[in-house]
């Protein structure tokens, strides 16, 4: 449950859920620290993943080993440029507000840091998001946060998130992304983790719809920016504007993206 937060901001996420410069071209079936080692190899998908600060890898360890519940997603088609793709990864308060403004969900979220972020995804999940490790095609993401339902107490827990994305053509010959993500939550409440063990096969399908949900509403942004540019840059200049950083890089986004032969090039000029 509290990763679904991350793939709703893509979002990131999570939020949504993602894509930075590869820096080594071999992959090490570990990334290393000095006490500890966070594997690279994941339900069988290898992430690229870049050394980990100890202090890092050794909370990472911890959670991975001794996960309450894991879930793979993926992969699921999201139609960006993977510089775009990567862009909206580092800005979870503007695919938020974008998503919000185009009705395709009710998401929060706040820079807490260099990388650091706060979200809630308008159904009672919510929390910090850390970046741990970021390369090319992969990132490694923190979680703390709790979920509040009428069913359950309220959920606090952490949860390592591993995302792996792969540059790839659609159907129109475009260029997209496709993102898997394996995430591994351990809740802080023993008794409760009990229960939920128990109960694996349905909550682990749940979390699996939860996080896959998150991951299809930014491809569904991404379509509605292919198809409908401008109500895209209105809805960012509607009041309250956007702050202008954030305009000016959506409309420059919106100009640079690729259309299928034989579209109208979108019209992205201020009303």
């Amino acid at each position: 449950m509290i990763s679904r937060w991350l793939c709703s901001q893509g979002a990131g996420a999570l939020s949504l859920l993602v894509v930075i410069w590869l820096s080594t071209t071999t992959l090490s079936s570990q990334a290393q620290s000095e006490t500890c080692s966070v594997p690279s190899e994941h339900a069988g998908v290898i992430f690229a993943i870049e050394k980990v600060d100890p202090d890092w890898a050794c909370r990472l360890q911890e959670i991975v080993g001794h996960y309450t519940i894991t879930t793979k997603v993926g992969p699921i088609r999201v139609g960006l440029s993977e510089s775009l793709y990567r862009d909206l990864l580092d800005r979870p308060p503007l695919a938020a507000s974008l998503i919000n403004r185009l009705g395709l969900g009710v998401y929060k979220s706040e820079v807490r840091g260099p990388g650091r972020f706060w979200g809630h995804d308008g159904e009672g999940t919510g929390g910090i998001v850390q970046l741990v490790s970021q390369s090319r095609t992969a990132r490694v993401y923190y979680l703390e946060g709790s979920h509040e339902s009428r069913l359950l107490p309220n959920i606090t827990g952490k949860a390592v998130v591993f995302l792996k994305m792969d540059q790839v053509k659609d159907a129109d010959g475009l260029e997209a992304m496709d993102s898997t993500v394996v995430s591994y939550t351990r809740l802080d409440n023993r008794l409760l983790s009990g229960v939920v063990t128990l109960l694996r096969p349905f909550i682990g399908g749940t979390v699996k719809r939860k996080l896959s949900k998150g991951v299809e509403t930014v491809n569904r942004l991404s379509i509605i920016m292919r198809q409908d540019p401008d109500r895209v840059l209105r809805e960012a200049m509607a009041p309250p504007a956007l702050p202008d950083e954030d305009v000016a890089f959506v409309k420059q986004a919106l100009e640079n993206l690729p259309h299928p032969s034989g579209a109208a090039p979108p019209k992205t000029a201020s009303p």
